[in-house]
């Protein structure tokens, strides 16, 4: 059994990870899911009110809330797979929480890439068309550095530079996924 749980500031390719994860057939747990549904359980807008409720889950239930909420959804994964991948950690008290449930098979990555090519790929995709705008991107790095995602990307156990080629990327991540624990 292996978990993987990625970290990295929006743009970074974190998406893109997941994205080759499911393609190789390794159930994707997107915390940021977790907290869309907690958005719709409280009648709110997910695209306006993501950061709101991240933060009101996290003063109501704790620091590991979100990773709280995801164990079933990883167990239940694991049922079915000998990995799975947690995309979008936070807060040290998240990978605490899954070192906790997870042991040694709990792996962090980090997914990096320069401000100036996240925010060109933010554009690109217009997920978020406001993320594009570099002040609002900066206002969302403070906003996921204030749980502590710094300290997580610190001291991640492995670093997947994304600053190359889109295939190299995905190359890394394929690799990383079928090596031997």
């Amino acid at each position: 059994m292996r978990v993987f749980g990625t970290v990295g500031l929006p743009g970074s390719g974190k998406g893109e990870a997941a994205a080759v994860a499911r393609e190789a057939g390794v159930p994707v747990v997107t915390m940021g899911d977790v907290i869309r549904e907690a958005c719709r359980d409280r009648g709110l807008d997910p695209a306006e009110h993501h950061g709101e409720v991240a933060q009101a889950l996290r003063e109501e239930e704790g620091e590991a809330a979100i990773a709280e909420r995801s164990l079933p959804l990883i167990r239940d994964a694991l049922e079915e797979s000998e990995t799975v991948l947690v995309d979008g950690l936070r807060s040290p008290a998240e990978v605490a929480r899954f070192e906790d449930a997870f042991g040694d098979d709990f792996v962090v990555v980090e997914v990096e890439a320069p401000f100036e090519t996240r925010v060109e790929r933010l554009a690109d995709r217009e997920r978020d068309a406001s993320d594009a705008d570099r002040e609002a991107l900066r206002a969302r790095e403070e906003r996921e550095r204030g749980f502590g995602m710094d300290a997580v990307m610190a001291d991640a156990d492995v670093t997947v530079d994304n600053t190359g080629s889109l295939d190299a990327f995905r190359a890394r991540i394929r690799d990383l996924l079928e090596a031997e624990p």
